[in-house]
């Protein structure tokens, strides 16, 4: 990783990564949730190689970011608005503004809210998603029960509690190849699918089958959460409701914006047939799948994704 730069942007001091020239337009790499800038490591490396400017924050809530404490400083106005705050400190006009999970939904959300500002989108895992008909949490608790874990995240200090009090095994049950996702996602009769916190406390800690990080890398995870805690990432979530509320007037298509969606094949959270109604909705759009991956994709086929970004910028935003 580079050196860690801080900025002081929208109320927040955001941490962040930067590399390759500072010339062209610039790509900002957004994690997840538990993730961190780290998540990208390989992309920053690929893409300043080749000649590219890149910029990988430590995201509000993680890292080494501010982690306010009001759920609602977590919503998807103050999300935006960090990263134009970032582009602003940078003298910035316009970024291309890459997602992977919640990352994704920001990302998604960036030409919606900040249409000046970005020049392209690229969305790992996370499809463009329509505003819902009804309050997405309820639709979650009908659909997957309520102890689907974005369901069981709403619930007040419970969750943070579960993950932290083991930070390492919470990591080494987040970080892992998608068999344990594949079978979460077929409950019990009667469960409900994704409950995180049964399958964790079930779950008997043999990470070895499963692994794709070397034991550095996850000992940086799991340091970082240790020290940060899991309420900043889990608050990002506790705003659906909100950010469906206040999506009401936004606009309903992405024009005028190269965008480029690569989907995973055996990601079981956010499944390739979640993207296939993308090309209603984007005027602008490229599709491709990166085979045998599973929810991890930039760390589990990092040069799968990196050769995927790349052919897709050198064609749309050449140097």
């Amino acid at each position: 990783m580079p050196p860690v730069q801080k900025a002081k942007v929208n109320g927040i001091e955001l941490a962040y990564y930067e590399a390759g020239p500072k010339t062209g337009v610039p790509i900002v790499l957004c994690h997840g949730f538990p993730e961190l800038a780290f998540s990208w490591r390989h992309q920053i490396k690929a893409l300043a190689d080749a000649g590219r400017w890149v910029i990988a924050p430590d995201q509000r809530g993680y890292g080494l970011s501010s982690r306010p404490e009001a759920i609602t400083d977590y919503d998807i106005e103050h999300l935006t608005g960090d990263l134009v705050g970032l582009l602003d400190h940078l003298g910035v006009e316009k970024a291309i503004f890459v997602g992977h999970d919640w990352g994704g939904i920001v990302v998604w959300q960036m030409p919606l809210l900040h249409p000046t500002r970005v020049a392209g989108v690229i969305g790992l895992n996370t499809p463009f998603m329509p505003r819902a008909p009804a309050d997405p949490i309820l639709i979650m608790r009908n659909r997957f029960g309520p102890d689907m874990y974005i369901v069981w995240f709403q619930t007040p200090g419970e969750p943070e509690k579960v993950l932290g009090e083991d930070a390492g095994k919470t990591m080494r049950f987040f970080m892992r190849k998608p068999r344990m996702m594949q079978e979460a996602a077929q409950p019990p009769e009667g469960g409900s699918t994704f409950a995180f916190k049964d399958l964790l406390r079930q779950w008997d800690g043999n990470y070895a089958p499963d692994a794709f990080l070397t034991e550095e890398e996850l000992a940086f995870f799991v340091d970082t959460f240790k020290r940060t805690g899991f309420t900043g990432g889990i608050n990002w979530y506790r705003n659906f409701t909100r950010n469906w509320e206040r999506a009401e007037r936004l606009p309903t298509r992405i024009d005028g914006i190269p965008c480029l969606m690569i989907t995973a094949e055996k990601d079981a959270v956010l499944s390739p047939e979640m993207a296939e109604p993308m090309p209603a909705f984007i005027g602008d759009l490229e599709t491709h799948m990166v085979k045998d991956s599973g929810h991890w994709t930039q760390q589990e086929k990092p040069e799968d994704v990196n050769r995927l970004m790349l052919d897709w910028l050198n064609r749309r935003f050449p140097t």
